[in-house]
C-alpha cells in the first residue's frame, strides 16, 4: 500500500470535510430560518403550529382580586376609602377560534370564543365569599348625569331608592363576577335602552363568559412572513372611532397571541386589545431563559397609560386624569371607568394618597410577555390590569352623600399562561436542540477536517522524508560497489 497516496487521500477528504462544515455554517441558519417561516405561516398543513393557533393548548388562567371596601359609611361622609385585597379567585380560561375563513389576499378571519371555569383548588376563597365594592349602577350613573337638569337628577335618585340600590354593593363574588338580577337594570333596559352594556344580569364580567372578542381578520404570513398574525381589520374596521386622534384610533400589531418571527431587542410587541378598546405596545426589557429556551422579556413602558400632558401622543385618549389611568368611558357607554396597572403601579403617586390599602410592586403588579425571539411565540404571559370607577358627590343624587372625588379601584385581574408539557418538549427539541446539534455538527466537521488534514500532512511528510532517506541510502550503496 502506498502510504503517500493514502495520506493525500485523507488530506483531500479533510479539505472536503472543512468545506462541508464551512458551507453548513452558512446554509444551516438558512435551513433553520426556512423551517421557522414554513411552520409559522397560518396554514392547516402546519399541523402543530396551526393547532396551537386555532385551539390554544396552553392552560390559561384568570386570577381576580377584589378591593373589599372596609369603610363605606365613612366614605359617604367624605373620608378616604380604605380597602383590603381579597383573592385570588382563579378561573381556567378556554380559548377556541371558530368561523375560520381563509381569503385569497393572504388573510384569515375568525371569532375567538372564551369560556371561564372556576378553579377552587387554585383560589384562596370561594365564589360564595361576600365582598363590598362601589355600586357602578349608582355611582357611574351619578357622574354620567352630573350635567343633567336638577329635576332629572332628583328623579334618578328617587329611582335608585325605589329599586333599593345603595351606594355600595355587598354580594357574593360569583354574582359580582357573572351577574345578578337587578330591578333597576330591567327598568333602564326597558325605558332607556342602550344605556347599559348588558340586557340581562349585571356583573363585572357578565359579557366575558361564553363570548367572543369580535371578528378579527389577520395576515397568514403566506405572502410576507413579516406580516403574520398582524391585524388587517377588526369587525370590518381598519381604524377605531373611540378616540380623538388618528394615531390613537389606529389598529396596530397582532391580536395579542403570537408575533412575527425573527425578533431583535429593538423589536416591540404591538397588539390590539378589544377589551381595552385600543392598541398597546410593549418594549424589550431583558434576555432570559425558560427551561433552556432563550427568550426576550417585554414589559409595558411607563408611557402606556400616561396622560397627554406627560406624553403628548396620548392626548388623543383624553379627557385624561392623572398619569397611569386610561379613560375607557368612550367605549363603555360613557360610564366613568378607567383602566390602570394593579394598585396604580407606574401611575402618578397622588392616586395612592386618595385610597388606603394599596401597595404597588413590579413583581406582583407589572405585566410582561416572554417571547421566543426566533419564532415570535410567547412562552410565558402575565397580563395584569385594574378596573377603576371615578366617583364623586353629585348634587341631587343623595346616594353620593359627601363622597370625595376619587378614582376608586374595584378589582384587578391577571391573565396568565405558559407553555409546558409535550408542547414545550417539542418546542425545545425543534427549536433549541436541533439548531444546537446543527451548530455542533458544522464546527465538528470543520474541526475533524482540520485534524484530518494536519495528521495526513504529517504522515505524508514522514513518508516523503523516509522515502528520501531510503533513496539516498541506495545511492550510497551504488557508489560503494564501484
Amino acid at each position: 500500500m502506498d502510504k503517500s497516496k493514502v495520506a493525500i487521500g485523507f488530506i483531500v477528504a479533510g479539505v472536503l470535510t472543512v468545506f462541508f462544515g464551512t458551507v453548513l455554517t452558512f446554509v444551516g441558519p438558512i435551513i433553520i430560518d426556512d423551517q421557522v417561516v414554513k411552520n409559522t405561516v397560518i396554514d392547516p398543513k402546519n399541523e402543530m403550529s396551526y393547532t396551537m393557533w386555532k385551539d390554544v393548548p396552553v392552560p390559561f388562567y384568570m386570577s381576580v382580586y377584589f378591593f373589599n371596601v372596609l369603610n363605606p359609611k365613612e366614605i359617604l361622609d367624605g373620608e378616604k376609602p380604605m380597602v383590603e385585597q381579597k383573592g385570588p379567585y382563579v378561573y381556567r380560561k378556554r380559548i377556541q377560534k371558530d368561523n375560520i375563513t381563509f381569503h385569497a389576499n393572504g388573510t384569515v378571519s375568525y371569532r375567538e370564543y372564551r369560556t371561564y371555569f372556576f378553579e377552587p383548588s387554585m383560589s384562596s376563597g370561594n365564589e360564595s365569599d361576600v365582598v363590598t365594592i362601589p355600586n357602578m349602577l349608582v355611582l357611574g350613573a351619578a357622574v354620567m348625569m352630573e350635567n343633567m337638569p336638577f329635576p332629572v337628577r332628583l328623579m334618578m335618585s328617587a329611582t335608585f331608592k325605589t329599586f333599593k340600590e345603595g351606594t355600595f354593593l355587598t354580594k357574593p363574588v360569583g354574582e359580582l363576577m357573572w351577574g345578578y338580577d337587578s330591578g333597576l337594570v330591567d327598568f333602564l333596559n326597558k325605558y332607556l335602552p342602550g344605556m347599559l352594556p348588558t340586557s340581562g344580569k349585571f356583573g363585572l364580567f357578565a359579557d366575558f363568559n361564553s363570548s367572543n372578542t369580535g371578528l378579527f381578520t389577520i395576515h397568514t404570513g403566506k405572502d410576507d412572513i413579516r406580516k403574520v398574525h398582524k391585524v388587517d381589520s377588526w369587525n370590518g374596521l381598519t381604524e377605531l372611532n373611540y378616540w380623538r386622534t388618528p394615531q390613537c384610533n389606529m389598529i396596530n400589531g397582532t391580536a395579542g397571541q403570537m408575533w412575527p418571527p425573527f425578533m431583535t431587542r429593538e423589536s416591540t410587541l404591538p397588539f390590539y386589545s378589544p377589551d381595552a378598546c385600543r392598541s398597546m405596545e410593549l418594549v424589550y426589557q431583558r434576555d432570559g431563559q425558560m427551561k433552556g429556551i432563550p427568550l426576550y422579556r417585554y414589559v409595558a413602558p411607563k408611557t402606556l397609560f400616561a396622560n397627554g400632558t406627560d406624553y403628548a401622543p396620548n392626548e388623543g385618549f383624553c379627557p385624561c386624569r392623572q398619569s397611569g389611568l386610561l379613560n375607557v368611558s368612550s367605549c363603555r357607554h360613557n360610564s366613568p371607568v378607567f383602566i390602570s396597572h394593579p394598585h396604580f403601579f407606574n401611575a402618578d403617586p397622588v392616586l395612592l394618597d386618595y385610597v388606603l390599602g394599596l401597595n404597588p410592586t413590579e413583581d406582583e403588579h407589572g405585566l410582561f410577555i416572554d417571547i421566543h425571539p426566533l419564532t415570535g411565540v410567547p412562552l410565558n404571559v402575565s397580563i395584569r390590569l385594574q378596573l377603576n370607577l371615578y366617583m364623586k358627590r353629585v348634587s341631587g343624587i343623595t346616594e353620593t352623600g359627601k363622597i370625595s372625588e376619587v378614582v376608586m379601584p374595584m378589582i384587578w385581574f391577571e391573565e396568565s399562561g405558559y407553555i409546558d408539557g409535550p408542547i414545550l418538549t417539542t418546542f425545545h427539541t425543534n427549536l433549541v436542540i436541533l439548531p444546537s446539534v446543527m451548530e455542533y455538527m458544522q464546527y465538528g466537521f470543520i474541526t475533524l477536517g482540520l485534524v484530518t488534514i494536519v495528521i495526513a500532512a504529517l504522515v505524508h511528510h514522514k513518508v516523503k522524508v523516509k522515502l528520501t532517506h531510503s533513496m539516498q541510502a541506495k545511492k550510497g550503496d551504488f557508489y560503494f560497489i564501484f
